[in-house]
This record gives C-alpha cells, structure tokens and sequence, in this order.
C-alpha cells in the first residue's frame, strides 16, 4: 500500500493505492488520522488505485469519518476502484463517503471521478452483468473470511501480553515486527501462535524471531555512560579511538 497526500485549499486529499487489508490498516488509520488533523474542512479520498478491499479497510473509513465529524470535518470518496465499490455496495455506506451541496460543487475540480453516487437512480443501462450476482457472493465470503481474522489476531496479543507481561501496543508491536521479519501474513502468524499454545510446535525461525521482537521492546534503551571513575581503569587512546567510530 502507497500513500500520498496533497493539500488542496481548505481540504487534504489523500491517494491510496494497493491493497488495502488487515496487515495495512494500522498505517492506513495513521495516516488519515494526520491527514485530518492537518486539513481545515477535511479529506478527499482517492482510491481508484486500490486493488483489493475488504472490511477492515472499511472499519478505518468508518473510524476517521467520526473522527473528522467530531472536529466539525468530512470525508469524502472522490474516486474508488471496483474492489471498494463492491465493499461500500454491499453494505449500503457509500452514501456516508459523498459530499453534498455547496461542499461537493467546491471540490469538483480535483475530482477524478465525478458521476453522482448518492442521488442515482438505477436504470437498465445499469444493469450488473450476467456474472456480477457471482462476484459479489464471492466477495461476501471474503468479507466474512476477513472478518475471522480479527479475533486470532486479537487471541496472539493476549498471548503475548500473558507470556511476557506485554502491554497491548507492545504486543502489537512484536507482532508487526515478527510478521514483517518473517514475511508472513499477519493473521498466518497470529494462527501460529494460538496454536503454539494448544500444543502445536512454533517454527525455530519463527522462535527466534519472536525472541527477539520481544527483547526489543522490553529492554531499556542503554543510559549514557559517564567518565571512568578511576582514570587508571581507561583504556588506551588508540583503543578509545576504534571504539567511537561508527
């Protein structure tokens, strides 16, 4: 997933592209929580590049419009790809994303994709293909598989919060961490883990990957050294000098 952001007078518009799921909400939500914050009126979203979608993505949309909504902002769906209009189809919130008004008449520039949503009126001319009932039974399904993954994902934390006495971003943390490390899909490792606990035996790789996200986050960064106390004890310049280079 990719992520620019322009502003655009009173507004910010963000481009996002690639996918967008549960190993890429976290940045996504981070990043639209600054672009908010930094704009006067609120965010314009560009997501004709998205390739994939599913509802944790549409979890975060949701999150930042009521955040916005509570600084007196909006956020609008300038353009969206197939696989977030699928997803804003099927559960009927696309209209929540559509500026109306004055509002949407100021940013009609910028927009890439300017077809009215919210005030369209099905006609034949838009009628799904012979195929469409097909493709959206299947994106129902991967819905419902993305929705799974988010209790394992939650059940790894608590593991690791039990395990080694983790607060929960700690715990996330370790799991970015290892996930990216290891190149593994975040739900996969979460998996891995659950069942590790059930008995199941955690790859070595995987072991010492874990090992060390951990240790990284529960060591203390090192204090800065003072002068030796006795000045017998210092060791020779030359040495001293190897020991400061990078």
């Amino acid at each position: 997933m990719k992520i620019e952001t322009h502003a655009f007078g009173e507004r910010t518009a963000v481009v996002i592209t690639g996918e967008i799921d549960i190993d890429t909400d976290q940045a996504l939500q981070h990043a639209l929580r600054k672009a908010v914050a930094q704009s006067v009126s609120g965010v314009d979203l560009d997501l004709s590049g998205v390739d994939f979608f599913d509802c944790s993505g549409l979890n975060v949309l949701l999150h930042i419009r009521r955040r916005a909504l509570e600084s007196g902002k909006t956020v609008a769906i300038r353009a969206a790809g197939p696989p977030v209009e699928r997803v804003l189809g099927l559960t009927d919130t696309s209209s929540l994303f559509t500026l109306t008004g004055n509002a949407a008449m100021d940013m009609t520039p910028m927009c890439q994709d300017t077809r009215p949503r919210a005030t369209h009126n099905p006609t034949e001319e838009d009628a799904l293909p012979e195929n469409a009932e097909q493709d959206l039974r299947i994106e129902v399904v991967q819905l419902k598989r993305a929705m799974q993954t988010r209790p394992v994902i939650d059940l790894a934390r608590g593991v690791l919060m039990a395990s080694f006495a983790l607060s929960p971003e700690d715990a996330w943390s370790v799991l970015v961490a290892v996930s990216q490390n290891t190149n593994t899909k975040l739900h996969h490792l979460a998996q891995d883990l659950v069942g590790a606990v059930q008995g199941e035996a955690l790859p070595e790789q995987l072991q010492q990957q874990l090992a060390a996200a951990v240790t990284d986050v529960v060591t203390p960064p090192p204090a800065s050294t003072g002068p030796a106390d006795d000045p017998g004890d210092e060791p020779p310049q030359e040495e001293t000098a190897q020991e400061a280079e990078p």
